[in-house]
């Protein structure tokens, strides 16, 4: 069975039909949201950081949220494919037990965990991906506002509420409770046009990467927020997410640039979802204008269903599988080796493009 579909907005198929597709065109690639679902991704990261892209030489913005900043930070190191292994099995391998006396494992417990793991995988390298020759990082981020500005047991259930009534109203209507803060290494300014929504742009740092990279990944109420990241605006910062879930953003790089006129998505689905918030709004799934310049390579649906449980890995596994880490692991990992096979798709169709099998977005 077929593993991989290819998508591609209308600029983006009319670029390949007349010029293929190589590496130096591409400008942007975006790291969704979305936690164990990027474990299938891991393969296609190895094969386009690890091999495809190093043949070409422009400069690539690598936009990411959530587990999507995660695997971009992992692109910007060297030797990423043996990075990419690493934060795979450190992914696949996490396991928290309640603390003595407690029925569940606490927020506090499972973000300092987290927190040790950042530190234990970039700890001493993070002048080295800061500093890549070639890639400029984008790690997203949501501060909260108002009642949202800082972590607390009744305002964050009460905040989130607000949030959520006002987001099924409108999109636009979220940023009164959070705004997309956006954290760029090397000076490098957005590559994507953010009118969309409310916007801030902050230097990515030695000093605050890591806690822009645990905000980023900070889900709430599983994890804690992470408060008054140094340069950054004080408040209290959630996952990236939760305003940009699949980083659905009017990207800029490509027009700007036109020898680096694509945006390369490698994705867990083929839906583009605006913000973590819209999961349920279907009618904001569908393509935009936005993503005229994207080609999203996704899993096919029905080769999913041939994974473990008949789906992609996702944060539910963590209760289904319950203590049962030993089932865990082996469902998870089974799920990445077989998600090679988009890799090898993906490797063919560069040698032998098949525009036929290109679908819409």
């Amino acid at each position: 069975m077929q593993a991989l579909h290819i998508h591609a907005g209308p600029k983006a198929l009319a670029h390949i039909r007349e010029h293929g597709l190589r590496p130096k065109h591409i400008g942007v690639i975006p790291g969704a949201a979305g936690g164990p679902k990027g474990l299938i991704l891991g393969p296609l990261d190895r094969f386009i950081f690890g091999e495809w892209l190093k043949q070409s030489s422009q400069p690539v913005d690598l936009v990411g949220a959530s587990i999507g900043a995660w695997r971009m930070a992992t692109a910007c190191l060297n030797h990423s494919v043996a990075a990419f292994e690493r934060l795979e099995h450190d992914y696949i391998h996490q396991h928290y037990e309640p603390l003595p006396g407690q029925k569940r494992v606490s927020a506090q417990q499972v973000s300092d965990a987290f927190g040790h793991s950042l530190q234990a995988f970039y700890g001493g390298r993070i002048s080295e991906l800061l500093s890549h020759p070639r890639y400029r990082l984008h790690i997203v981020t949501s501060r909260g506002q108002h009642i949202l500005h800082r972590e607390h047991p009744l305002g964050t259930p009460l905040g989130y509420a607000g949030a959520f009534l006002s987001n099924a109203v409108h999109r636009r209507a979220l940023g009164g409770w959070l705004e997309r803060v956006v954290f760029s290494g090397q000076g490098a300014s957005l590559p994507f046009d953010a009118k969309d929504f409310r916007t801030r742009a902050v230097g990515l740092t030695e000093s605050n990467f890591m806690p822009a990279l645990q905000a980023s990944c900070a889900i709430p109420f599983a994890l804690k927020a992470v408060h008054d990241i140094p340069g950054a605006p004080a408040g209290a910062y959630w996952d990236g997410g939760i305003t940009d879930y699949h980083l659905h953003l009017n990207w800029t790089a490509p027009t700007k640039v036109p020898e680096r006129s694509i945006v390369l998505y490698p994705h867990f689905q083929k839906n583009v979802v605006p913000g973590w918030l819209d999961k349920a709004l279907k009618w904001r799934h569908g393509a935009s204008p936005f993503l005229d310049h994207t080609i999203v390579l996704a899993p096919n649906p029905e080769w999913v269903k041939t994974l473990p449980n008949g789906k992609l890995p996702d944060r539910k596994d963590f209760m289904t599988y319950d203590r049962d880490f030993a089932g865990r692991v082996k469902a998870w990992s089974a799920a990445a080796r077989a998600s090679q096979q988009l890799a090898d798709e993906f490797h063919a169709w560069l040698h032998q493009p098949d525009f036929s099998v290109v679908k819409a977005p």
